[in-house]
């Protein structure tokens, strides 16, 4: 089954807002592994707008004895210096190398083919010498797959916004999308990398991507926590009634 690894980054987003410790980042990592997901992402940014450099410290610490082919740590972020003493101290099994645009809210974009490679080849060379598999966020197309296979990259991310918004389009638009992840995981795959996938997955568009070839792993949180905040919030309602009653 496709590995589901889920992006802790928006509990932090809550945190910061307030400032403290809650939501907890490590309750809700704890949570996420209880649940059966098979790893915890996180993508520390230089403005530590979500999860910080100590964040990523103290889950690798929370779960050292668990980590393992059933629970997985895949640390994001642009391979700059910092980021990668940060990863090298912390050893996870696999960095995902993202390229960032200033000012931006989000990814928005794969590496471009061709561009970056004085920063990425020796980041992967660092990364792949300290036994952590490289993944490299790419668009679903030949040449940015072939890209990362020249960089030394162990997988692919395939960057999958397009397709959740052809997918919004209705059918025919999601199919013809998805076609194109098809074709460039099947080059993946024969150049002897793997499959991940991420951004904007969701419970509907997942069941048509799920199928995709060679899929590795899937990395998800904003989707996923945005329906927590539902999925749970009668309960919790509830819970603070209880106390209020005296039950």
């Amino acid at each position: 089954m496709t590995r589901l690894s889920v992006n802790v980054n928006k509990i932090a987003t809550v945190r910061n807002s307030r400032g403290g410790s809650v939501p907890s980042v490590l309750e809700a990592a704890a949570v996420v592994a209880a649940a059966g997901a098979g790893g915890l992402t996180v993508h520390p940014r230089t403005d530590r707008r979500h999860i910080t450099f100590e964040d990523v410290h103290a889950i690798a610490d929370r779960f050292r004895d668990r980590w393992s082919d059933a629970l997985e740590y895949n640390v994001e972020g642009d391979p700059q210096p910092e980021w990668l003493d940060l990863v090298c101290a912390v050893r996870p099994r696999q960095a995902t190398l993202v390229p960032i645009t200033p000012g931006e809210v989000t990814s928005s974009a794969g590496w471009v083919p061709d561009r970056h490679r004085h920063v990425l080849e020796p980041a992967v060379r660092r990364l792949r010498a300290a036994g952590i598999r490289v993944s490299l966020f790419v668009d679903p197309a030949a040449d940015a797959v072939r890209w990362a296979k020249e960089m030394g990259a162990d997988r692919v991310e395939l960057y999958t916004e397009p397709y959740a918004r052809a997918f919004e389009r209705g059918c025919a638009d999601a199919e013809r999308s998805f076609a194109r992840y098809a074709a460039a995981a099947e080059l993946a795959h024969a150049l002897g990398m793997g499959v991940n996938a991420g951004h904007d997955l969701d419970l509907a568009n997942l069941v048509l991507f799920r199928t995709l070839p060679y899929l590795d792993e899937v990395s998800i949180g904003h989707a996923l926590v945005s329906r927590a905040i539902f999925v749970g919030l009668d309960r919790v309602v509830r819970e603070y009634l209880d106390v209020l009653r005296g039950v």
